[in-house]
């Protein structure tokens, strides 16, 4: 969640709910367990969580008593009652609480979170009560207990989790729940979770044989399947088809260079800790690449450009890598190998808003032609505390082209978002968020505004007034990376993927052995017209071979037996469960030409 989500969560009444469920699902805790050591217990995206040192590991049934009590404290209707007090106060009351004196000692002497965190200013110490139970907290809670709909909560797990995040801490038992405003919402996020176990693009990828990963070739380094391949291949031919309308043209750039390049660009030291260490060749350190546009800015300084070159766009599915954390790695969302839908647009401040917002109608029609109905576009903005360190030291330009940015959007009529300290280390950015089409959350797309690097790389142009001028740089990737739009793509689709994109099209499926050479004749047509189709000459029974298909959710069944041999025809059976028997093969033909030329979404 953005930092602007968070804020605005934090304002909700649902986190109110969920920060009060969390202290009463405490006091159901200590109550079962009076030794109980407690921490934090904070709400989440989903829910809530609190921490617990407990004298033994719960199980399942523990959870159900616990549940049980809380609704019984939430019919108590037992008002939630603030008090400031001294770090000396609250010590008295938290006497036999270690952790919590812990926490005091952190608000006393300057002022740190749960995590040890620093905070900018000194915060009050509060206490919190509802019934007997009595937390250090700052709130803020609901009125009373009765506030909370008792059909709107339920635990969901327990796991594991170090005393404020440090593995040289104690380990203690998270319990893990979620509530919501009324029982339609909690039995909607419940079924939102169970489709999502049955989407999650790690199960499905292996199952379509999309893509794997393999120990010995490295943790987030995915190796693509046949099947994955072809789709890589569509989403290519897609970004093309879009950039050659654009006008954009495509570069290829090594996967390795020279430490000084990546000096020069600025991405060293800022950087390091994402990039794989160097490899040393005659003294001279090489790292491989995790970005794209040192490179793509050395081809724009190849020679001079004038006004009336500009503006120019260079494009590259380009190999990086980058290395994220193991304990961060994500199936196909977060690895150490991508392939990125890149390109760098250099322009004049004059063509920058045109620029800037051909990218944002981009993205429309991608979330057309995927079908994504709900998108947040955030606006990430730097922090002036961070200049120098995080950002690039430009107050200057950082707030000039924040406000080109921002009107540009504005004169677009684009809605956006803002979100303050999340920038790149170079400039302002339009970060999207996406939805699938059962509500789950992912962060796609960038379109980002670079006012440094040109400048580090003496990048420029003769202007119309005959002088010298710095471009502006604008990075974009409207498909992201291959990897992370394919793991979104798997659950938003569940598999059930467009005939364009889906890896095999047309499956043919023979009733008996004669009918096998007519299978592969029917699959020879197929491809002669661009449809990739294979046929099932296995010894297994008819009904085996669709089962076969269905599982492996391909978009249409050809059916041949002996009536179509002998009539030169075939049966379909669609992905959907329709059925068409004795048509002729060309109709068909036409029909799957005409869903892949239009990438259409029907069958």
């Amino acid at each position: 969640m953005s930092h602007y989500g968070q804020e605005k969560y934090e304002e909700s009444q649902l986190y109110k709910i969920r920060h009060s469920a969390a202290h009463i699902m405490a006091q159901a805790v200590v109550e079962m367990f009076p030794e109980a050591k407690y921490t934090i217990g904070p709400p989440v995206e989903n829910g809530f969580y609190y921490d617990f040192d407990l004298p033994r590991n719960l199980t399942p049934e523990d959870l159900e008593k616990i549940e049980k009590r809380m609704r019984q404290i939430i019919a108590g209707k037992h008002d939630f009652i603030k008090k400031i007090m001294s770090a000396g106060e609250a010590r008295v009351i938290f006497k036999d609480q270690p952790y919590k004196l812990e926490l005091i000692d952190g608000l006393e002497k300057g002022g740190s979170d749960e995590y040890g965190n620093p905070l900018r200013e000194k915060p009050e110490i509060s206490i919190y009560q509802h019934d007997a139970f009595v937390d250090l907290c700052r709130g803020p809670h609901v009125d009373n207990t009765g506030r909370i709909r008792p059909d709107a909560i339920k635990l969901m797990n327990v796991a594991g989790a170090y005393w404020r995040g440090d593995e040289h801490n104690k380990m203690l038992q998270r319990i893990y729940g979620t509530a919501w405003e009324s029982a339609q919402e909690l039995k909607d996020h419940l079924w939102q979770l169970e489709e999502a176990k049955k989407r999650d693009h790690r199960k499905l990828g292996k199952e379509l044989e999309i893509f794997i990963f393999d120990d010995e070739v490295g943790p987030g380094l995915p190796l693509w399947l046949p099947n994955g391949g072809v789709m890589i291949e569509e989403i290519e031919k897609l970004a093309k088809e879009m950039e050659e309308k654009a006008g954009y043209l495509r570069v290829r750039t090594p996967n390795l260079s020279k430490e000084d390049l990546f000096i020069h660009s600025g991405h060293l030291p800022y950087y390091a800790e994402s990039m794989y260490p160097p490899m040393e060749l005659e003294g001279v350190k090489y790292y491989v690449k995790p970005m794209n546009c040192p490179m793509h800015h050395k081809i724009f300084g190849s020679k001079p450009r004038s006004y009336r070159d500009l503006p120019i766009r260079l494009a590259e599915y380009g190999t990086c890598y980058r290395y994220e954390k193991s304990g961060e790695l994500f199936g196909l969302m977060r690895v150490r190998s991508l392939q990125m839908n890149d390109a760098h647009m250099y322009c004049s401040e004059e063509q920058f808003e045109e620029e800037f917002m051909s990218v944002i109608e981009l993205y429309y029609k991608y979330f057309k032609l995927f079908g994504i109905e709900k998108y947040v576009m955030r606006f990430s903005l730097h922090a002036k505390e961070g200049l120098g360190k995080k950002y690039v030291d430009n107050e200057r330009l950082w707030l000039k082209t924040e406000d080109m940015v921002r009107r540009a959007m504005t004169n677009g009529n684009v809605p956006f978002v803002e979100a303050v300290d999340e920038a790149a280390f170079y400039g302002p950015k339009i970060d999207v968020q996406i939805w699938s089409v059962i509500g789950k959350e992912f962060s796609l797309a960038t379109n980002q505004v670079d006012f440094a690097q040109p400048a580090r790389f003496d990048l420029k142009f003769i202007n119309k007034q005959g002088t010298e001028e710095v471009p502006l740089c604008i990075h974009r990737a409207p498909l992201s990376t291959h990897e992370r739009l394919v793991g979104f793509l798997i659950e938003h689709y569940a598999g059930n993927f467009p005939v364009w994109l889906a890896p095999e099209q047309v499956r043919l499926v023979p009733v008996t052995d004669p009918q096998n050479d007519y299978a592969h004749q029917i699959v020879a047509a197929l491809r002669d017209h661009g449809i990739r189709a294979s046929a099932d000459i296995s010894a297994q029974r008819m009904n085996a071979k669709i089962r076969s298909a269905q599982l492996m959710k391909i978009p249409y069944m050809l059916v041949v037996g002996e009536n179509e041999l002998k009539a030169g025809s075939v049966s379909l059976r669609a992905r959907d469960g329709s059925q068409q028997n004795n048509i002729n093969l060309g109709d068909f033909i036409a029909r799957v030409n005409d869903r892949i030329a239009l990438r259409s979404s029907e069958l």
